[in-house]
């Protein structure tokens, strides 16, 4: 556990709406000195509470995109299966996010693809691994509402490490 004070979450508030800040000018946002700052930036990269610095692309930068979401099922729930399914979808590139979920099905999926039949050869690979996969429900995306990170919430004031 490291402990993480109101200037930490100050500092990883400003790190993810501006992930290429100047050092200087983010410790000039949360009222530090350079040096302070730096150490407290290393602190919590090295605990792992900051896990990378990327670009958000836009989705449409390279021409038409379609986003889908599939609710997954499996055939079966031994641990041996969930293992499978997740080392199957692992290297899918289409697949940028899964969500292994508790309720009426096991897994969310968010799929980036081309077009709706780029998405359908996708599903019909995944059906043809024999990996499990028992019923799944497709949604499409219409148009993108709210994206967000995660805020830097204060739970009891630690954040596993």
């Amino acid at each position: 556990m490291i402990k993480l004070d109101d200037r930490d979450l100050k500092i990883l508030s400003v790190l993810q709406k501006e992930g290429r800040i100047a050092k200087t000018a983010l410790a000039a946002r949360v009222n530090l000195s350079p040096t302070p700052c730096w150490e407290r930036l290393k602190r919590m990269e090295n605990a792992g509470v900051i896990e990378a610095y990327c670009a958000q692309i836009a989705p449409n930068a390279f021409g038409p995109l379609s986003i889908v979401f599939m609710q997954a099922e499996l055939s079966s729930h031994m641990a041996e299966d969930f293992d499978r399914f997740e080392r199957a979808i692992a290297d899918i590139e289409e697949i940028v996010e899964c969500w292994a979920v508790g309720g009426g099905f096991d897994y969310l999926l968010k799929f980036a693809c081309r077009d709706i039949n780029a998405y359908q050869r996708c599903v019909d690979d995944l059906l043809m691994q024999n990996i499990g996969l028992n019923r799944y429900f497709t949604y499409v995306v219409t148009k993108g509402v709210k994206l967000l990170p995660i805020p830097p919430v204060p739970r009891n004031s630690s954040v596993s490490g």
